[in-house]
């Protein structure tokens, strides 16, 4: 891969573990204003030299979100109420709806597109995209793009 400023959205299970720990050792410098970076590489096990060599590169996905736009698709069950309850859990989470777009469904399964603008009160898009997963019905929840 040539370009190095691209972006890639993964699940947190397939982030390696010492971008996972870079991540927790900001977290901490962020609510310990007392702590160094040496304590804070030493409490989760990584050396100042990966902190350093990844803090720039990594960051909870919710934290560079707002004031976005999200665009999501998601396949699901051709059921009474299902996107009703999809598009509740956006409202339940204070983002903005700003497009939905339904195909006919096929053999019982319709596919969304659905624009989401991240606010300053919308809490954690990562949960809001899991608590979507797991209604029963939704096969699948993708972020296709993020502006």
């Amino acid at each position: 891969m040539k370009d190095e400023g691209g972006y890639f959205v993964l699940k947190q299970r397939a982030v390696p573990e010492v971008l996972l720990k870079v991540v927790e050792a900001k977290r901490l410098l962020d609510s310990a204003k007392a702590l160094t970076v040496q304590e804070a590489t030493e409490k989760v096990g990584i050396s100042r030299s990966s902190f350093y060599k990844y803090k720039e590169d990594i960051f909870p996905f919710h934290d560079n979100s707002q004031g976005k736009t999200l665009t999501l698709t998601l396949q699901m069950d051709d059921k009474p109420g299902l996107l009703s309850d999809v598009l509740g859990i956006v409202a339940q989470f204070h983002a903005n709806i700003l497009t939905i777009h339904q195909s006919i469904p096929i053999s019982g399964v319709a596919s969304i597109s659905l624009s989401v603008q991240v606010l300053p009160m919308t809490q954690d898009v990562s949960e809001m995209i899991e608590e979507m997963e797991r209604q029963e019905g939704v096969r699948y929840v993708k972020i296709l793009a993020k502006e």
